[in-house]
C-alpha cells in the first residue's frame, strides 16, 4: 500500500499538470478566436472571388482549353491530409489520418495509383512511419497559415495537374464548427468543377440589368488567371478552417484533461486521508499493546 509521501508527491505532479493544462486552454481558446476571425474575414473575399470567376466565365466562348478544368480518367489521384505540427489536440489528427487511409484502400481498390502530399509535421511523421513516398509536405504553419502557405501548396498541386502526373486532387481536412465539433471533409479541388463557372437565373438577371461588360484582354485569359487565385482561395479557406479546428480540439482536450487531473486529485486526496487514518490507528494500536505489555 502507498505511504502518505507517495501520495503527497503523486498529488503534486498531478497537480502541476493541471496547471500546465489549464494554461494550454487558455493559449488554444485565445488562438481560436483569433482563427474564427480569420475564417469570418475570409469568407466575404472567397465568396467575391468565385462570383468573378463565375461571371468571366459566362462571357468566355469556351473554358475546354484551361488545363485546371480538364477533367481526365482518374488513374492517379493525390491526397493531401491537412493534420497539425502539434500533438495534445485530442483526435484532431488522427481522424484526418484515419480518412486518408481509408480514401487510399478506395481508390487502390478501384485500381487507381495514389500519390501523397501532406500539410503538418503529424502527417509527415506518420507517412514516414508507413515508408510512404511523400511528393511534397510543408510544416510549421499549422496555428496560423498564411496566405503564402496556400500559393505553395496550390502551386505545387496544379503543377502535378498540368504535368498529368495526378488526374484527381483530394484535400482531406477538418472542418470547424465548434470548439466541441470538428467535421472531416474530403474535397477535390482539382480538376475546378465546371457547375461553379455556370449561372443560376439570378445571376442572369443581374447581368442583363447591369448590361453588357467589355472584357480586356480577353475572357478567356482572364479566367486562366483566375482559376489558380481560386484554387489558391480554396486552399487557404480549408487551411484556416484546420488552425481553428485543431485549437478548438486542442482547447477541448486541455479542458478534459484539466477535469480528469482534478478528479484523479480527489482520489487521491481519499486515499490519502485514509492511509493518514490507517497510520494513526496503527499507532494508536501500538501504543495500547505497549501500554498493555507494561501493566502486564
Amino acid at each position: 500500500m502507498a505511504t502518505v509521501q507517495d501520495i503527497k508527491r503523486r498529488v503534486r505532479s498531478v497537480r502541476n499538470t493541471s496547471k500546465i493544462t489549464k494554461a494550454m486552454e487558455l493559449v488554444a481558446a485565445a488562438k481560436l478566436r483569433r482563427a474564427e476571425a480569420r475564417i469570418e474575414a475570409m469568407r466575404p473575399y472567397a465568396d467575391r472571388m468565385l462570383e468573378l470567376m463565375a461571371g468571366t466565365a459566362r462571357a468566355s466562348s469556351s473554358v475546354r482549353g484551361l488545363p485546371l478544368l480538364q477533367r481526365r480518367e482518374p488513374r492517379r489521384v493525390a491526397i493531401v491530409p491537412f493534420t497539425g505540427d502539434r500533438g495534445l489536440a485530442g483526435p484532431f489528427n488522427s481522424q484526418i489520418l484515419r480518412r486518408s487511409f481509408a480514401l487510399e484502400r478506395e481508390l487502390r481498390a478501384e485500381g487507381a495509383e495514389v500519390t501523397w502530399l501532406v500539410a503538418g509535421k503529424k502527417g509527415r511523421s506518420t507517412l514516414a512511419f508507413r515508408r510512404y513516398e511523400v511528393a511534397g509536405s510543408w510544416q510549421g504553419f499549422s496555428d496560423q497559415p498564411a496566405y503564402a502557405d496556400a500559393q505553395a501548396i496550390a502551386h505545387r498541386l496544379a503543377e502535378l495537374y498540368t504535368a498529368e502526373e495526378v488526374d484527381r486532387v483530394v484535400v482531406v481536412f477538418n472542418q470547424y464548427e465548434s470548439p466541441l465539433v470538428q467535421r472531416v471533409i474530403q474535397r477535390d479541388v482539382l480538376p475546378i468543377a465546371q457547375d461553379l463557372l455556370e449561372s443560376g437565373e439570378e445571376q442572369r438577371r443581374e447581368d442583363a440589368l447591369r448590361g453588357d461588360f467589355i472584357y480586356e484582354p480577353e475572357p478567356e485569359q482572364i479566367l486562366e488567371r483566375l482559376l489558380p487565385v481560386y484554387l489558391e482561395t480554396e486552399l487557404y479557406r480549408a487551411l484556416l478552417e484546420s488552425a481553428a479546428s485543431e485549437q478548438g480540439a486542442r482547447m477541448t482536450a486541455m479542458r478534459n484533461a484539466s477535469k480528469n487531473a482534478g478528479e484523479l486529485i480527489d482520489r487521491l486526496t481519499l486515499q490519502m486521508n485514509r492511509a493518514r487514518q490507517a497510520e494513526i490507528t496503527q499507532e494508536i494500536l501500538e501504543v495500547v499493546a505497549g501500554a498493555d505489555a507494561l501493566g502486564g
